[in-house]
């Protein structure tokens, strides 16, 4: 079974979080898989010091074996950067991506934030140079900083396959 591990960098928001409960912190947590991450990080490596745009897909985490909350939806697999750039080059738009729940960026000037420039998603994951799991951080579409959990879970076979258009 999978095993779950809490990002090195999220600090909660604070008492007021506390005061109003738990719940808040449940719903803020983004689920994403080690594979997926390292993959992501190794990428993000290769390409410095040019910045690293990817789509991200998620799947449902009662398709996973890991021990998780039955809502929980676990980032597994990514779309190859640079495809249907051809498209996106004439129609200025990226039509290689459908259903993209969210999306990582790398940020090789060192900045570990969400920047304008960024594609903003539900969820964008951050990563910054040396590119280590420490150096990750998750945002929301507004740029509020999440909490993100490492899921030890190889996503099912063929689950882009099944998704495309």
């Amino acid at each position: 079974m999978g095993t779950r591990i809490e990002s090195p960098r999220f600090h909660p928001p604070g008492p007021l979080v506390d005061v109003i409960g738990r719940g808040l912190l449940l719903l803020a947590v983004v689920y994403i898989t080690r594979g997926l991450l390292t993959a992501l990080l190794e990428l993000a490596d290769d390409r410095d010091p040019e910045s690293v745009t990817v789509a991200l897909a998620v799947t449902d985490g009662a398709e996973l074996d890991a021990d998780l909350p039955p809502e929980a939806v676990v980032y597994t697999d990514m779309y190859l950067p640079d495809t249907g750039g051809s498209v996106a080059a004439v129609f200025g738009m990226d039509l290689s991506t459908p259903g993209a729940a969210g999306r990582f960026v790398s940020h090789p000037d060192g900045m570990l934030a969400l920047t304008k420039a960024d594609t903003l998603h539900q969820v964008v994951f951050v990563a910054v140079p040396p590119y280590s799991e420490e150096d990750v951080a998750a945002f929301d579409r507004g740029g509020t900083e999440v909490r993100y959990d490492v899921v030890d879970a190889a996503p099912p076979p063929g689950k882009l396959d099944d998704d495309a258009v």
